[in-house]
């Protein structure tokens, strides 16, 4: 890789040509960095849950193993949870029948204790006996009861265990697709135009990349398995219930209509909440992300009451919309609970009257009472999971809108490549425009010889920069081509293209890491012995043997251990490793003093032999040895020719001369 800059480093243009989206500022209008833009993203829109649910399934669809083993080890879980009442109430009926057992005389069968119960008249007693298997004269078996205690506590063990390999693999396939998903953003990034980049606050695309595919990858873990074994719990014990009495169950499930109803009532309400919620947590990380990174100029322009205003805004916003999301979907769990206790209050003094007409033990109502808990218990979990759920899947949505955004022109399935590479470039009748209705260059043709050295002046917003960026395909041609040595580049590979072209920007960019991994960035594999040859060539040796760790200091993402100039300096340095056959320079040397430029000039004179160049400049002394000065205004090429001649022809050049250079032309002379 050669191009020796970020692509959203090298998407920075002149003001005036970019779209207005890309030209907005924070409220107090002081400029935070270049490319950084205030603004809240894409207009928000009604979340499509239902689709967006659907995505997220198909996003664990790689991991089918894991989710079927979610599924059994759910299963096998819930089945031994949803027999232990039922074996429970086996001991209570047991305890009742030695109870009652004991105060019947040995030697009377079960049978004469209800035919005299009854013929005495009560009848409520007599049933109770004929459903309890009591042996007269004999206790409570407390072996039994042991035996049997001892079988359900084994179950109740053997279930948790299963719980936790079901939370282990719950664990694996989150982790596994949230992994999956972050590749694929980032793939995504390498596709996306430089356009998409423009229209969005760095801080908006951050968010999603971090809080919302956090938020996403927490929603999954805590409502996945819970989920599964809520589901797989309500149809275990509805069957259960149903075993017991098909009664008492028709009552209990009664309640799920009234339950489904309110949860999805509730919901409704706080999905645009949620929505909202992640919407304006993009906003405020981008405006955080903006006042940080432009603290100084927020300072120096007295902006800091105004950006705290806006940050109180944005943060009272951000409190309101999850005050109500939270507060309205909290709402599910309490009505869920109540219809609930209604249900349980409802099966209780029923179960009590069939335990009374002898229709059921007091065993079996003990067990249906437990599984009425558990059947309320699950959709009680599934309703409060919603505000989770609802929450994920507005942050999936997002994240999704970011996968679905508008990409680059496919790579060519066959690219051209030129024959040897000598660096003649053409452009013929080339337009290009940011925005449909705001035309900015146009029919522009320009041919350029291998080795020559093309500088190029004009005003702000003249296209200076829109030029050597359509050259790298940052953007794509409305009209017209551009070759490279003959061979359109819009039928090269992207990557084939910009491996020919270093570049140098004004806004010197740096990763945290060692001089030398940033000068070594430009080529593959450098040996230390290059690296310290490059930065010898471009009078970067000089500085860094000053420093305590030499090549190996190590610099953060700000560069903020050396000078603006000497990060402009490792910068060249990273160019002049590449040895590109292209080589563009967009105000390289607009950070470094008159001395250092004069170095850095000479040698960029060594490095630009045999190569084409580019340089976009405002310096005398960047273009003055240029073989091909171009002058451009509004899109369009003016004037061009060497120094001496568009000074003599009195024309555009001259003036800009007459106007920018004058000063600096009497102080280097």
């Amino acid at each position: 890789m050669s191009t020796t800059n970020a692509s959203a480093d090298a998407a920075v243009t002149e003001a005036g040509e970019r779209p207005t989206a890309a030209r907005n500022r924070n409220a107090g209008g002081a400029s935070v960095g270049p490319g950084r833009v205030m603004g809240g993203g894409p207009a928000e829109k009604a979340l499509d849950f239902k689709g967006s649910l659907k995505r997220l399934f198909r996003l664990l669809r790689p991991q089918r193993a894991a989710l079927a083993g979610v599924g059994v080890f759910g299963a096998v879980s819930v089945a031994l949870t949803v027999i232990g009442p039922k074996i429970l109430g086996q001991a209570t009926d047991t305890i009742l029948a030695g109870v009652l057992g004991k105060q019947v005389p040995p030697g009377v069968t079960k049978e004469q204790i209800v035919d005299g119960l009854r013929a005495r008249g009560d009848g409520t007693l007599a049933d109770i006996y004929s459903r309890v298997d009591l042996v007269p004269g004999v206790g409570v078996d407390f072996a039994k009861v042991a035996q049997i205690l001892m079988v359900v506590l084994a179950l109740f063990v053997i279930a948790s265990f299963f719980v936790l390999i079901q939370a282990r693999l719950t664990t694996t396939l989150v982790q596994r697709a949230v992994y999956q998903l972050r590749e694929e953003v980032e793939a995504k990034f390498a596709r996306l135009p430089l356009k998409y980049f423009d229209r969005q606050p760095r801080g908006e695309v951050l968010s999603r990349v971090t809080n919302d595919i956090d938020n996403l990858a927490q929603s999954l873990q805590q409502t996945l398995s819970q989920i599964v074994s809520s589901l797989l719990t309500v149809v275990g014990v509805l069957v259960m219930m149903f075993l017991i009495s098909p009664l008492l169950a028709l009552i209990a499930l009664l309640t799920v209509p009234l339950s489904a109803f309110v949860a999805a009532k509730v919901g409704k309400r706080a999905q645009p909440n949620f929505i909202k919620q992640w919407a304006t947590t993009g906003k405020l990380n981008a405006h955080v992300e903006e006042m940080y990174t432009g603290h100084s100029l927020v300072k120096v322009f007295g902006r800091r009451d105004e950006s705290a205003a806006l940050f109180d805004k944005q943060n009272e916003t951000l409190y309101q919309a999850s005050f109500k999301a939270q507060f309205i979907s909290g709402m599910i769990q309490p009505a869920m609970m109540f219809i609930g206790n209604l249900s349980y209050v409802l099966v209780a003094v029923i179960g009590a009257l069939r335990v009374a007409s002898g229709s059921l033990t007091l065993g079996e109502v003990q067990a249906f009472i437990q599984y009425s808990r558990q059947f309320s218990q699950p959709v009680t979990q599934i309703a409060s999971m919603a505000n989770l759920l609802q929450s994920g899947v507005a942050s999936a949505e997002r994240v999704f809108a970011l996968l679905d955004a508008e990409e680059q022109a496919p790579e060519p399935a066959d690219p051209a490549r030129p024959a040897q590479v000598r660096g003649r470039v053409e452009f013929q009748d080339v337009s290009f425009r940011y925005t449909p209705d705001k035309p900015l260059i146009d029919d522009l043709s320009l041919s350029v010889e291998p080795g020559q050295t093309v500088a190029i002046v004009g005003p702000t917003g003249a296209g200076k920069t829109t030029l050597v960026n359509l050259l790298m395909r940052f953007y794509e041609l409305d009209g017209g081509r551009i070759t490279l040595d003959g061979v359109d580049i819009a039928k090269m590979n992207r990557e084939e293209l910009r491996d020919q072209t270093g570049m140098v920007l004004q806004d010197a960019w740096l990763f945290g890491g060692t001089i030398a991994e940033n000068i070594a960035y430009g080529a593959d594999n450098p040996s230390h012995e290059e690296i310290v040859e490059a930065a010898k060539a471009t009078h970067v040796d000089r500085f860094v043997r000053t420093l305590p760790d030499g090549y190996e200091t190590v610099l953060d993402d700000e560069g903020g251990t050396v000078s603006a100039g000497e990060k402009q300096l490792i910068t060249v340095a990273r160019a002049f490793l590449a040895k590109p056959v292209i080589l563009i320079l967009d105000e390289a040397t607009s950070s470094v003093d008159t001395r250092t430029e004069v170095l850095i000039q000479r040698a960029m004179n060594s490095l630009r032999t045999g190569r084409t160049s580019f340089v976009i400049a405002h310096r005398l002394s960047t273009i003055r040895d240029a073989d091909v000065i171009l002058v451009m205004e509004h899109g369009r090429i003016v004037e061009q020719g060497d120094h001496e001649t568009l000074l003599h022809s009195g024309g555009a050049y001259a003036r800009l001369y007459a106007a920018q250079f004058a000063e600096a032309m009497a102080e280097t002379d």
